[in-house]
């Protein structure tokens, strides 16, 4: 069989789904949620069982058998971008949601290119409060916005 392209992101895929399904069995339910229809465990169950069978047919059925050319790829990117999201993860609880996602948005942008400083403000700040308000207001799911030493 050989490794093409397709056949390696579906195996990457592979991999990821099983481990996903695997990490949701460890939700835990309240006691009246064993027995019901849909519970916390319902969808991570049902989009890991889609994905293993959607890895395995890209693993079975590739749509090419371009192989994989790691030349020409910007790893210095991509390695910003990981360092970056590390980052963000370690900043999101003592920074609060609203300010470490705006600077995460922004330096994300401005390492794809984006010079302007208006254009990052104008476009990460309403989206990072617009999503904040529909989780907080509209999903009713709580999210710190504000650093620590804000909280009143």
């Amino acid at each position: 069989m050989l490794l093409c392209k397709d056949r390696i992101g579906g195996l990457l895929l592979l991999i990821f789904s099983i481990t996903y399904g695997l990490l949701s069995q460890k939700i835990h339910l309240l006691p009246f949620q064993a027995n019901s229809a849909f519970h916390a465990r319902t969808m991570p169950e049902v989009l890991s069982v889609l994905a293993i069978g959607l890895s395995v047919l890209v693993i079975l059925f590739p749509g090419s058998d371009e192989r994989p050319r790691f030349a020409g790829l910007n790893w210095g990117l991509g390695a910003a971008f990981l360092v970056l999201m590390s980052t963000y993860g370690f900043l999101v609880r003592p920074m609060g949601f609203l300010l470490a996602t705006s600077l995460f948005l922004m330096v994300g942008f401005a390492l794809l290119g984006e010079r302007k400083l208006w254009r990052l403000v104008a476009v990460a700040v309403p989206t990072v409060f617009a999503f904040w308000a529909l989780m907080t207001y509209g999903l009713d799911v709580f999210i710190e916005p504000l650093p620590k030493f804000m909280r009143g």
